[in-house]
């Protein structure tokens, strides 16, 4: 008896041993595992991750009809989904020439991490860049001076960035009011703030359509809710009309803050903390986490 559990044994789990690994294969595991994530680190950052994440839920719905064997519903998904693949090509060409291109450029590096962050470890900008835009917003609000300034979050606003004409300089408040007086070259447009440069100026932005919003607002609002709805950042609006000043964000808007209005929402958008433990952690630093917090 006990020799046939032993043959049994034998049998069944003699055939599972570890495959032998030569430096090729971890080479090739080690490039694999970094296209891999440089790739859902792209994805997460476009557009595409929402229409990803609808994509997977339409695979799902495919797979579960299949194991049901409906076989109709199974038909149409399946064509969707090769429909759906082409679909994607078309829609994020853009953002697809985008990865291509910096592959060949060092911001290929940034992304993966592999290089010092531009953005400051303590949030997404420093408490001198917020100051600076606060002081400069509410100097064009009492000049009657409009103003749109887009502060970039998560979302990559590459493509807006293009539109306009690159500065790629320090946030200042003698900046901000130069670059959109009245008749100067760079005033018409929204500039775009990442971390603390002003990376660009003169910027198209979408209109939204939202119906709600009120129609005494315009073109310059309208664009500052737009780009709330379809990315994740943070836009300030100066009105040339009333000097009001109003924040677009998650497709909303206030209107009519004052200074420290806009530096308690400015604040809670630098999101400091979090930001700081995310780099440390992934530059490999060891460090206590209550120092992180401090």
């Amino acid at each position: 008896m006990g020799k046939s559990i032993g043959n049994w044994l034998q049998n069944t789990f003699g055939v599972l041993k570890p495959p032998s690994l030569t430096v090729t294969d971890v080479l090739e595991i080690i490039i694999l595992a970094v296209i891999i994530y440089y790739v859902l680190g792209w994805v997460k950052n476009t557009r595409a991750w929402v229409l990803l994440k609808g994509f997977a839920v339409l695979l799902l719905f495919t797979l579960t009809a299949r194991i049901l064997k409906m076989d109709t519903i199974y038909w149409l998904t399946e064509k969707i989904l090769g429909l759906g693949i082409t679909a994607l090509l078309v829609v994020f060409q853009p953002e697809l020439r985008k990865g291509l291109e910096e592959l060949g450029t060092k911001r290929f590096f940034d992304n993966l991490g592999l290089l010092d962050s531009t953005r400051e470890t303590g949030g997404l900008f420093s408490d001198r860049t917020m100051n600076e835009i606060v002081k400069a917003t509410f100097e064009m609000a009492r000049a009657r001076t409009g103003a749109l300034i887009v502060i970039e979050q998560n979302y990559a606003l590459t493509e807006y960035e293009r539109t306009g004409i690159s500065l790629d300089s320090l946030v200042s408040s003698q900046l901000l009011i130069n670059i959109f007086e009245h008749n100067t070259p760079l005033h018409d447009g929204a500039v775009i703030i990442r971390g603390d440069r002003i990376t660009s100026a003169t910027c198209y932005l979408p209109l939204s359509d939202n119906m709600e919003l009120s129609k005494e607002l315009g073109t310059r609002h309208r664009a500052g809710v737009g780009i709330s709805e379809v990315t994740d950042s943070l836009t300030i609006i100066v009105s040339e009309e009333t000097g009001k000043v109003s924040v677009a964000f998650g497709g909303k808007l206030d209107r009519g803050m004052d200074a420290e209005q806009l530096k308690e929402r400015l604040r809670l958008f630098q999101n400091k903390t979090l930001e700081q433990k995310r780099f440390l952690f992934w530059k490999g630093k060891v460090k206590d986490e209550k120092q992180a917090d401090e």
